[in-house]
């Protein structure tokens, strides 16, 4: 097996308020788990859409912040095994230092006040500064949030998966990457735009899903400069993003969104 399909089938008995009950199949979003290696170090275990695998390396890669671009991915190789995908990445040899340090705090036991407050740090580092820049019109948020669904083929399918969308400032989709995690779909967005040479040019990311600090600081990372998202944020998120000078839009719906401030 080389690949692994992105939806299955399963059977379920439905079953109607009336009593009524019925055998049928339908399709569901597959959840796989990736195992990340760097120069065969194992790194991370993901649960993923095994789809557009080598878009999550690199955008996985930029935000763990173990490479500054791109251009420091020599490779990336996915390859089937029996419990899943193991997800191969070839660094330049000067990001080495990072996956060791990287590694050493994930792997840290916290047993002593040290090891603790070392790894707070760590999941807490400071984030570069992002230009805004001239935010987007409302009217191009609420373009973008009517026709998502038209670039959502897996979730028109099986109900089950977030989208991750890059929004040019008239809020036309210009790509959309997919997947049963939302910080999964967001890494394969950026990683897809750093593959194809795009840059957000005004532009926002509109996100199908909460806003945690981690789709803050993946977004920070990545430049964008005004993140949009469907759900509700946590306070860190919106620390985060104050903080680094990112423009947060929450809740947004067909009839109203909220502005963090």
């Amino acid at each position: 097996m080389t690949s692994i399909a992105p939806i299955a089938h399963q059977g379920f008995t439905r079953i109607a308020c009336e009593g009524d009950a019925e055998d049928i199949k339908r399709p569901i979003a597959q959840e796989t788990p990736i195992a990340i290696e760097y120069q065969g170090l194992g790194y991370a275990v993901l649960m993923a859409t095994p789809a557009d695998l080598d878009d999550l390396a690199v955008g996985f890669s930029l935000a763990e912040r173990l490479v500054d671009g791109v251009e420091q991915i020599v490779e990336t190789g996915c390859h089937v095994v029996d419990r899943g995908v193991i997800l191969r990445v070839v660094l330049m040899d000067d990001c080495l230092p990072r996956v060791a340090d990287r590694v050493r705090h994930r792997v840290a036991e916290s047993s002593c006040g040290l090891c603790g407050i070392e790894n707070l740090e760590q999941a807490l580092r400071p984030l570069p500064p992002v230009d805004p820049g001239p935010a987007p019109a409302d009217a191009s948020i609420f373009a973008a949030l009517a026709a998502l669904g038209d670039h959502q083929p897996l979730n028109r399918a099986t109900g089950g998966v977030h989208a991750a969308a890059l929004c040019d400032a008239g809020g036309a989709i210009r790509l959309v990457r997919e997947d049963v995690g939302r910080h999964n779909a967001l890494d394969k967005l950026v990683g897809a735009m750093a593959r194809s040479g795009l840059a957000w040019n005004g532009g926002f990311a509109l996100v199908t899903s909460r806003c945690s600090f981690e789709m803050v600081e993946k977004a920070v990372l990545a430049g964008c400069p005004t993140l949009v998202t469907l759900s509700a944020p946590t306070g860190l998120a919106v620390d985060r993003a104050r903080e680094a000078g990112l423009r947060l839009i929450v809740l947004a719906r067909s009839d109203a969104l909220l502005l963090a401030r």
